[in-house]
């Protein structure tokens, strides 16, 4: 496993002079990346709960046409899907940004390999009842074949 972190920015501030409280909220919502990165590689969706909230929708281009997914239908997609991990598959994993609106909504952009495919996802994330759930995702697919692996 690859997982690589850029270095992250809270409310347009160096890491250095975070406040604590932030700093505590990065090392959790990290944590909830982490469990999004093993998700996506081994499709078990008996932790799905875990990383998206019940209200969850998807959005992005499939085929050149705009997609909308609420969470049952990404869960079956997901559910459906040969796992990156069942296949062998090299596993790349990248933050590229984190940003706090408040100790309780963030976004992250990040890097994730499926398989063939790459793709740029945009999560907002809220903390909800103290854990950081995915409360909305736009997807894009960076590089590799779409055919049936999403």
């Amino acid at each position: 496993m690859t997982t690589t972190t850029a270095e992250p920015t809270i409310h347009g501030k160096a890491p250095a002079t975070v406040p604590a409280i932030d700093r505590s909220a990065l090392a959790a919502l990290t944590e909830a990346v982490q469990r999004y990165f093993d998700l996506m590689y081994d499709c078990d969706v008996s932790r799905f709960d875990t990383v998206f909230r019940s209200s969850v929708h998807l959005h992005g281009f499939r085929d050149g046409k705009m997609v909308a997914w609420p969470a049952e239908t990404y869960k079956d997609i997901l559910a459906k899907r040969t796992s990156p991990k069942s296949l062998g598959a090299a596993r790349a994993d990248e933050i590229l940004m984190v940003d706090f609106a408040s100790p309780t909504q963030a976004l992250t952009k990040l890097r994730v390999r499926i398989a063939a495919m790459q793709f740029v996802d945009y999560l907002t994330w809220h903390r909800i009842d103290g854990k950081w759930l995915i409360t909305s995702k736009g997807f894009h697919v960076e590089s590799g074949e779409a055919a049936g692996i999403l």
